[in-house]
């Protein structure tokens, strides 16, 4: 490979005809810019310019040359830009995996404050259950993940818990009598139970509980959205399981009420999990920040 700097000096050589105008645009000698035409044409083994009594002529190798030498300075002066807007958050990707519910009761005001402050950067998103997000970020599609836990660990990330969540049952109007007293699992299990698909993290967590009471499940209704495990609950066909800061509207409202089970239901967290063996880009190293910022004050 011929020295860069040799080619720099050929295409301002090239644009200006004169060996000296291209010394002065480049703040260099003459002398240099001469020297360094004669080595490229040496390396090459063409010549590369005709001296002419009043400046420099490109030969047809030459011409040849200079086509390839602009792109490749355009290319390297479009790089610099995409380095520059990345670096001010004017252009880039913030890319996060979570679940639905995730995205609508936890994530949804932190992007839109987000894209607010830096429009230029495409956020994208992509949803799944905690062992589909935590593959993602494995695999480097998405710049993090928020997930249930708890979680398997997994030498190749790192996962932190940001947020608590409590996990209750409720149950429409219908089951407004049995808010009364507490109930245990068996009582639980014997009413048509709402719940999230089979293979999701509260799935399972729903499924160990029900297990730790010698109490086996199966779902009546089973889905892939706590929203719709909610409208299902509201209409009465069964009590679902859902996280309690999920439904704080509807409890208030006596749109649902919530049925006390002897056993407490162990609080759950959410962590967010990243690659280890990677520095994320500025977009998600912003993004991340502005999370963290709130922290103290969500995890209670």
């Amino acid at each position: 490979m011929i020295h860069l700097e040799w080619y720099r000096i050929f295409l301002h050589a090239a644009r200006t005809g004169n060996l000296t105008k291209a010394a002065q645009e480049l703040y260099i000698t003459q002398p240099s810019v001469s020297y360094a035409i004669k080595q490229m044409e040496q390396a090459l083994s063409l010549k590369l310019f005709h001296r002419l009594s009043k400046g420099v002529e490109l030969t047809e190798e030459g011409r040849a040359l200079l086509a390839y030498v602009e792109q490749s300075f355009a290319l390297l002066d479009a790089g610099e830009r995409k380095m520059s807007q990345l670096k001010d958050l004017t252009g880039g990707e913030l890319r996060i995996g979570a679940s639905d519910s995730l995205f609508k009761h936890f994530l949804f005001p932190y992007l839109d404050k987000y894209h607010k402050q830096y429009p230029e950067v495409r956020i994208r998103l992509s949803h799944g259950k905690t062992s589909e997000i935590t593959q993602r970020v494995k695999e480097g599609t998405v710049d993090f993940g928020l997930i249930h836990l708890p979680t398997a660990e997994d030498p190749l990330l790192t996962i932190q818990a940001i947020m608590t969540l409590q996990d209750c049952f409720v149950g429409g109007e219908a089951y407004r009598d049995k808010a009364v007293l507490p109930l245990t699992a068996h009582d639980l299990g014997q009413f048509p139970l709402l719940l999230l698909s089979a293979g999701s993290s509260t799935r399972r967590f729903a499924e160990h509980w029900f297990s730790q009471q010698n109490v086996t499940i199966q779902a009546d209704i089973e889905l892939g959205s706590i929203d719709l495990l909610i409208e299902f609950a509201k209409l009465g066909l069964g009590i679902a399981f859902v996280s309690k800061s999920y439904v704080t509207q509807e409890l208030a409202e006596g749109l649902l009420y919530e049925l006390k089970p002897t056993v407490a239901i162990p609080t759950r967290y959410i962590g967010i999990a990243a690659r280890r063996d990677t520095t994320p880009s500025l977009a998600a190293a912003k993004f991340h920040e502005m999370l963290m910022a709130d922290m103290p004050a969500l995890v209670t």
